[in-house]
């Protein structure tokens, strides 16, 4: 009986110290579990953040690309490319947020460094580009007033440049110009500098300026409802020069807005910064 007692108690006693330690144990191992958990969650927020921040760069980046592009179409300069691209890189619209759930964090952090590596280097030949542009300007201060880059009223697109189906015939045709549509008599300004070579009825247009901004550049307004300036009268930059209406060949009221290189109708698009 004495040893069956010294048995039970010395296996009690190992049990206890047994399940004792194993309880120490979890519950260490529970607040390392704690701690590690708090720790990454910490760090994914910290990473989502600075993932936020670089998607913020890369669309000021893409913004001065585009800037660039269309100062250069304006100044009849060679077209920039994506630099991204151009240096090896991803484009802008590759960078998402759909691989942060299933990789490591490791693996997110050395991807995030990389576009960043990327996309400092775009911005140091993007601003070499912009002070290459800044020198032109300059010198070409003349030619910018005279170049068209601004809307030339307010309104929604309704109709833009290229091939459309016809609103009269149901058949294709190209569109030479943009439909900027709004309410009858909203104000019409010069997008640049420029003389009014023409002003009157011109068969579909209707009512219709044509404006010459010199360097073979040229403007039409068309469907107008009253125009506030003459023939061989000289416009500037802002100035109203008609009001929007619905004369000649049209399904409402819009203005019809083109614009010319020697005669040859491009986007107007590419000539509006604002």
């Amino acid at each position: 009986m004495l040893c069956l007692f010294i048995f039970l108690f010395v296996g009690i006693t190992g049990v206890n110290i047994y399940f004792g330690y194993r309880a120490i144990n979890y519950t260490n191992l529970q607040n390392l579990y704690h701690k590690t958990a708090a720790k990454l969650e910490k760090q994914n927020s910290q990473l989502l953040a600075f993932a936020k921040k670089i998607k913020q760069l890369e669309a000021n980046v893409a913004k001065m690309s585009e800037l660039d592009r269309k100062l250069r179409v304006m100044m009849n300069l060679e077209g920039s490319t994506n630099l991204l691209e151009a240096i090896g890189g991803t484009p802008e619209n590759s960078f998402t947020f759909d691989f942060i759930p299933s990789y490591r964090q490791e693996a997110l952090a050395r991807k995030m460094h990389n576009f960043l590596e990327q996309l400092t280097t775009q911005t140091k030949l993007e601003k070499v580009r912009q002070e290459q542009l800044i020198e032109l300007l300059k010198n070409k201060q003349a030619i910018l007033a005279s170049t068209p880059s601004i809307w030339p009223t307010q309104g929604w697109i309704s109709s833009g440049f290229g091939y459309r189906i016809s609103p009269f015939t149901g058949q294709r045709e190209f569109h030479k110009g943009l439909d900027i549509s709004g309410p009858v008599g909203t104000p019409i300004i010069a997008p640049a500098d420029g003389v009014v070579v023409f002003c009157g009825v011109n068969g579909g247009y209707g009512l219709s300026l044509l404006i010459d901004h010199g360097n073979g550049i040229s403007t039409r307004y068309a469907h107008l409802q009253k125009a506030v300036v003459k023939k061989g009268e000289r416009v500037k930059r802002g100035e109203i020069i008609a009001y929007m209406g619905n004369s000649g060949r049209s399904t409402g009221p819009h203005l019809h807005y083109e614009v010319r290189i020697n005669g040859v109708p491009v986007n107007p698009l590419h000539y509006i910064l604002n």
